[in-house]
């Protein structure tokens, strides 16, 4: 019988996604009648693997061909194994009978035995997996009798045991398996050649990812893997689910099939779906598949903070292979002043001074992940923190006899086997643990002399200086002021006239933000100080709106960050990061106070005091800082004005940004199960029975059912914008203006219905929120989501000539705004 399968013959690799693939073309192939044609089929396969060893593609290694079926249509497969295969037989037959007779059992173990390979016979369901095993015995054979070297493989990505950082989470961690075959080598009368088995060790990829220390990549700067078929090892996009239960069809199995075209992605002037790749990322895709050495540089978009906010920027990729395994690695930077780096040490061996002396106290912290020392996984050492770890390294640093040991330990070889290889061995990062040092002395010395010091010289001090003095701060309540530096150092200083939060389950800030050096506010301070060095950047909590409006008597917090910049010989590099955590109430105070009265000698009909106008202060991916309406802090502009948000984008204040997920969790609505399981007790059935006369009550009774009122903006009256500069509408034929509505979120379920005759748009109501991570749940399926996001065009404002605007007939009491 013939099946007609649907699919391109061609040579697959075998990952997962291809084997569903497969598996779904196999189920949903339709018989077509007749007999099986064994010898097309065969023609066809030979032809195949022919053309990929002509063209050099594919892996260049062992080659079969397996035959699964009762032995029908077996006739003429001799005149095929003459013309392709024989007499050298390149190509193995490997031949499973499923059903037939004795005779068509001949016939298929005859194709196999005159072709190097092997027969089998499956009788029972059971026996399947067992049996197939067996060609991988007969593949072996030569590797035993002719290599010496022993073949190493790497397997895809999978979720192992727990981690063994300090700061475990209890969740699983990706992992690795690398395993070698075991041959028989025993001296027998008659060569065997047999496979005993594989040996093999799983490797966590944090462990990998250690050998690429963050520090000497830079702020926003970072490092990925990726396999033989372009699949992610590692990269800071990844967002791996923590167990496979999670999802309802397992579409991406052990995350090998998350491609690097899912977490690279490309600025689009057309802002379109994947399919508009550059071929600058697909080149690199290929070069790193053939694990070939290299460089490019592409414009790409990173999104913060859950898809929330978003920026541009242009990247440098170094790329080359990974010697002994499947796996390219490459090295990312930021184009300009991800290029260089501050170098300052300070010497500790030979040092006179005590430097655990600047480590005192309980209020810095390092960089939990990052390695500055560690004993080897034999030790017995164990430590509570991170912190207590690196203060027992320095003290031992400043003993006699001190070795840095900055070269990791290697694996014991046949060359080394006889070494012994000490319990309490250690690495240690000399650059990085004597940049802490330096680093820590600095703040010291700030902090000590900060009346003395020359602000010229030193630009740290200067801004200790702005962020200490209460002279300049008197007009907000400051609750800490903190400073985070390129080696993972977070030091701070808790305001004692600050207010405390009354809420004892808020994490402290040392706690929320252990990872400084990666954290979204350390990131953009350096990002925002290429646009604006004087500048700094404001943080508030994200609201959605369904949060109380009185905060619950606790004060939201602003965090403001500034970016500190050494500059040498006409370069700049970052060094650190200094902000205030301090209450949005005093600056919100302070901004009414400004706005609420006017300058000096002017005259002003309306200020932000009256009921005329509505003042907001939006940050550059237009959430708002600060608003009259306490309510509305930390929630996306569009959602509160939407009209206005759109009149800012035409205007190419903000511009608008596609930013796509293709790991995106949604739940499954097309499931009918929960994650609980159901266990039968001995009331269960009196519940269905209960539970099926309240659904009976409900269906005759539509009333009972819950009706919700939501509000609907009026759009039957004619929006119209007017630019008070110019008042002759030149901007009228600018091809550049986006005329088209917006989206918040995009998630597939609908499009964007375009404006007739150009005029402006109809805010439809507050935009959907961002998406979010789906809960932890068994009723989630894996999707591609998409948000559009907005950054704001800093070379549109001028202060000198502000935008202004008038919208008419926007409400539908035909006011003017």
């Amino acid at each position: 019988m013939e099946l007609n399968l649907g699919v391109m013959l061609h040579e697959l690799t075998a990952v997962p996604e291809t084997i569903r693939e497969l598996k779904s073309a196999v189920w949903a192939a339709e018989a077509s009648g007749g007999a099986a044609n064994l010898t097309g089929a065969l023609t066809t396969a030979f032809e195949i693997l022919h053309r990929y060893n002509r063209t050099g593609q594919g892996c260049q290694c062992n080659q079969a061909i397996a035959v699964v079926g009762a032995g029908g249509g077996a006739g003429g497969v001799k005149a095929v194994f003459r013309t392709w295969n024989w007499p050298h037989m390149p190509v193995r037959i490997f031949t499973y009978r499923v059903g037939g007779d004795a005779a068509s059992g001949h016939n298929m173990k005859d194709m196999a035995c005159t072709n190097k390979g092997f027969h089998v016979t499956i009788n029972d369901h059971g026996e399947i997996r067992g049996k197939v095993l067996h060609f991988v015995e007969v593949l072996a054979r030569p590797m035993v009798m002719y290599q010496t070297i022993h073949p190493v493989h790497w397997s895809p990505v999978y979720v192992g045991g727990r981690s063994s950082n300090l700061d475990d989470d209890g969740m699983g961690q990706l992992m690795t398996s690398v395993t070698v075959p075991i041959f028989d080598r025993r001296n027998r009368t008659q060569r065997e050649a047999n496979l005993l088995g594989v040996v093999g060790t799983d490797v966590p990829v944090d462990q990998i990812k250690k050998l690429v220390p963050p520090y000497k990549l830079g702020v926003n700067g970072y490092s990925f893997m990726v396999d033989n078929n372009g699949h992610v090892l590692y990269h800071p996009a990844l967002r791996p689910l923590h167990t496979n239960e999670e999802y309802t069809e397992t579409l991406r199995p052990l995350y090998s099939s998350v491609d690097i075209t899912d977490v690279e992605l490309l600025v689009d002037s057309e802002e379109n779906t994947r399919v508009n790749l550059t071929s600058l990322l697909l080149d690199l895709r290929h070069d790193m598949i053939e694990q070939r050495e290299g460089e490019t540089e592409m414009g790409i978009k990173v999104q913060y903070a859950g898809m929330r906010r978003v920026t541009t920027r242009r990247q440098r990729y170094f790329y080359s292979p990974v010697e002994g395994t499947p796996y390219s690695l490459a090295v990312v930077l930021p184009d300009g002043y991800g290029m260089y780096e501050l170098q300052a040490e300070q010497e500790i061996k030979h040092s006179t001074i005590n430097v655990t002396e600047f480590f005192k106290g309980d209020n810095w912290k390092i960089h939990p992940d990052w390695v500055y020392c560690e004993y080897a996984s034999t030790s017995e050492q164990t430590f509570r923190s991170a912190e207590e770890q690196l203060v027992h390294f320095l003290s031992r640093a400043g003993r006699p006899g001190w070795k840095w040991m900055s070269l990791r330990p290697r694996a014991l070889t046949l060359h080394n086997a006889h070494k012994k290889q000490d319990r309490d061995s250690y690495y240690c990062d000399k650059t990085l643990v004597q940049s802490l040092v330096r680093d820590a002395m600095v703040i010291k010395e700030v902090e000590a002399h900060i009346d003395k010091m020359n602000f010229k010289k030193n630009p740290l001090a200067n801004l200790m200086v702005i962020l200490s003095s209460q002279g300049r701060l008197h007009k907000f309540v400051v609750n800490l002021t903190f400073i985070a530096t390129r080696s993972g150092l977070l030091k701070w200083n808790e305001n004692i006239n600050g207010s405390k939060s009354t809420d004892s389950s808020e994490p402290h800030f040392s706690e929320k933000y252990a990872r400084a050096y990666d954290s979204e506010w350390y990131r953009r301070a350096v990002e925002h100080h290429s646009i604006e060095p004087e500048s700094f950047v404001y943080s508030v909590p994200f609201r959605d709106g369904s949060e109380p409006e009185d905060f619950s008597g606790k004060p939201p917090l602003v965090l403001a960050t500034h970016a500190v910049f050494i500059e040498s010989r006409g370069h700049r590099a970052p060094a650190a990061v200094v902000g205030l955590y301090f209450e949005l109430d005093s600056l919100a105070e302070h901004f009414l106070n400004v706005t609420s009265t006017c300058t000096a000698g002017g005259i002003c009909k309306k200020t932000c005091a009256g009921d005329e106008l509505d003042c907001y202060i939006l940050d550059d991916n237009g959430f708002i800082i600060l608003s009259e309406d306490v309510s509305q802090t930390g929630r996306f502009f569009g959602q509160v004005d939407g009209t206005i948000m759109d009149s800012l984008v035409q205007d190419r204040i903000y511009k608008k940004v596609t930013v796509h997920d293709h790991q995106g969790r949604c739940p499954d609505s097309r499931n009918p199960f929960s994650g609980d399981g159901n266990k039968l007790a001995p009331m269960k059935p009196l519940s269905w029975v209960g539970g099926y006369m309240v659904n009976l009550l409900a269906v005759w009774f539509p009333l009972w059912e819950t009706i919700q009122a939501r509000p609907h903006q009026h759009t039957d009256e004619e929006l119209d914008y007017e630019d008070y500069e110019n008042e002759d509408m030149e901007n009228e034929d600018d091809p550049d203006r986006d005329r088209g509505t917006y989206e918040i979120i995009i998630d597939g379920l609908g499009g964007e219905t375009p404006r007739e005759g150009g005029a402006p748009p109809v805010s439809p109501g507050p935009p959907r929120e961002p998406p979010r991570e789906a809960v932890r749940s068994a009723a989630v399926r894996p999707c591609d989501t998409s948000a559009e996001l907005f950054t704001l065009q800093s070379s549109r404002l001028n202060a000198a000539h502000p935008l202004k605007g008038k919208l008419t007939n926007c409400h539908n009491s035909g006011c003017e705004r």
